[in-house]
């Protein structure tokens, strides 16, 4: 058994937390940031790690910096022997770097996909597996030396919902196995390869919107990469969007950006630089998600959309 304390923001954190819970290293502090406008109608809601804390009776400290002292004064009082940083969000900074022994999960195989959105970037890429590291946090971006890792395949059909609720569920077991060896002393720690290094930049507005002049297979994978968090896009015209919550690439020939319709199967079909994408669930501007086939009966559907530089 250990003494931690958690550091942790999104609902991949909130998973990893449940599980830490569950087990002989129950956080005595759990740090979010505080509770920020979210979702559609921007009410001030808590992280979803927040939220965990509360509903699994933790001590908790919402805090606008770590490094702060206030909030160095409480980690200090928890007395831990590890520090668990999962999806965290905020620098963390001496002398916090130094106090503690801190481990980090990390939802990639590092040293690929170091950064803010490594779930995001491998599915953009079309990665054929991903997995979860437990690393020590050290100065630099993700590139800390590796306790444990995990590996999964992903299947071709899985987008970020579906995996990045996987990939916790890996990091919660993986954490608690660190904690184990470590309260033993017998966590062994190999650096990474940094000439291997990829970055997971966060994902920019503009990565959002549809281009159908690259091959469709890409974008299929940004659909998937951007579901159901950010959401991907097609620009209708100059004022209106359609959101596109699933599609699958097909093979076809058509003018990029050219939209049909299959009347016999009732597909909504959108021609690309390569391949043609058909979308299988939407979201009109202000609507609810459907089904493409829905979306055909009820809305009338544009010749084609518009490119990036119209």
């Amino acid at each position: 058994m250990s003494r931690t304390v958690f550091l942790g923001t999104s609902d991949f954190a909130a998973t990893v937390l449940r599980r830490l819970t569950d087990s002989e290293h129950r956080p005595g502090l759990v740090v979010t940031p505080p509770d920020s406008k979210r979702g559609r109608g921007r009410r001030m809601q808590p992280p979803p790690a927040a939220a965990a804390a509360a509903e699994l009776d933790l001590d908790l400290l919402q805090a606008e910096s770590v490094n702060a002292p206030a909030a160095l004064d409480r980690i200090r009082a928890a007395e831990p022997d590890h520090v668990v940083v999962c999806a965290f969000g905020q620098l963390i900074k001496e002398p916090l770097l130094s106090e503690h022994p801190m481990l980090n999960v990390h939802p990639s195989l590092l040293p690929r996909w170091r950064g803010a959105a490594p779930i995001e970037r491998a599915l953009i890429a079309g990665d054929p597996e991903t997995g979860v590291c437990v690393m020590r946090v050290t100065e630099g971006l993700d590139s800390g030396p590796v306790a444990l890792r995990e590996s999964t395949p992903i299947d071709p059909r899985e987008d970020f919902g579906t995996l990045s609720g996987r990939l916790a569920v890996l990091g919660g077991e993986l954490i608690v196995r660190a904690l184990d060896l470590g309260a033993k002393g017998a966590l062994e720690f190999t650096e990474q390869d940094d000439s291997r290094a990829t970055y997971a930049e966060k994902i920019e507005p503009a990565e959002r919107r549809l281009d159908p002049r690259r091959p469709a297979v890409e974008l299929e994978r940004r659909v998937h990469a951007l579901t159901p968090h950010v959401g991907a896009y097609l620009q209708l015209d100059a004022d209106q969007r359609l959101g596109i919550r699933a599609a699958a690439a097909l093979e076809g020939v058509g003018e990029p950006g050219a939209m049909h319709v299959d009347s016999e199967s009732v597909e909504l079909l959108l021609a690309c630089g390569e391949g043609m994408l058909r979308l299988e669930v939407v979201q009109p501007a202000g609507g609810r998600a459907m089904d493409a086939s829905d979306y055909v009966r009820g809305h009338a559907v544009p010749d084609r959309v518009m490119l990036d530089n119209e």
